[in-house]
């Protein structure tokens, strides 16, 4: 199947089969079947097994899957072998906990910039990156070409700069400002929204009607 033709439930579930397979390989497991690791994730046998047949051939018949090999075709299946230039956009107290603890070299990302408005913050240094004043992000995106932005602003902030971080080359963000993004069916953008907020809220539904 063309990698374009593979749904968005599909791709959303690799990153817990790369997941589960790194801890089973952590664990020394060699191979497992599609029975057992579907009791481990929660899935059918069967819907692994169709989420797999969408990427070429995995596993053999009686013999299951190798952990090892399979944890490295999910690799790169979602293209972790990259180092996708990033820049991130605001830190403050999320930028600053993104920053600290999301290992980006090991996601396929390399985070070569980081940007504020605040004068008490620019010029500090956050794994090594010094921040820079927002009003430089133009040109350095002109000299040093990210392809991903992670947006750590309000609301209001994101919808302003979007624009312009697209005319800079941004092909894609990770976006925790709740900015809503408008693409055309022109614009080839990729977004991937996280609202905390929200899922949250998913969880106090959960609680109250269990």
């Amino acid at each position: 199947m063309p990698r374009s033709e593979v749904s968005s439930p599909v791709i959303k579930r690799l990153p817990r089969y790369y997941r589960f397979l790194g801890e089973l390989k952590r664990q020394g497991v060699i191979h497992i079947s599609s029975r057992e690791l579907s009791e481990k994730m929660g899935l059918t046998a069967s819907q692994i097994r169709q989420d797999l047949n969408c990427f070429g051939g995995f596993g053999q018949q009686g013999y299951g899957y190798n952990i090892e090999q399979l944890h490295e075709a999910v690799g790169n299946i979602l293209g972790l072998q990259a180092a996708n230039k990033t820049i991130l956009i605001g830190a403050g107290n999320l930028g600053r906990a993104i920053t600290a603890h999301i290992e980006f070299p090991k996601r396929g990302f390399q985070l070569i910039g980081i940007f504020d408005n605040d004068p008490n913050i620019c010029g500090k240094k956050m794994r090594g990156i010094e921040v820079m004043n927002i009003s430089r992000v133009s040109d350095f995106c002109r000299d040093n070409s990210p392809v991903c932005a992670v947006l750590c602003i309000p609301k209001k902030a994101a919808g302003e700069l979007v624009p312009e971080l697209v005319k800079c080359g941004i092909k894609a963000f990770w976006n925790f400002s709740h900015y809503e993004f408008n693409i055309t069916e022109n614009e080839k953008i990729i977004v991937e929204n996280v609202h905390l907020a929200d899922s949250l809220m998913t969880l106090a539904y959960g609680l109250n009607n269990y």
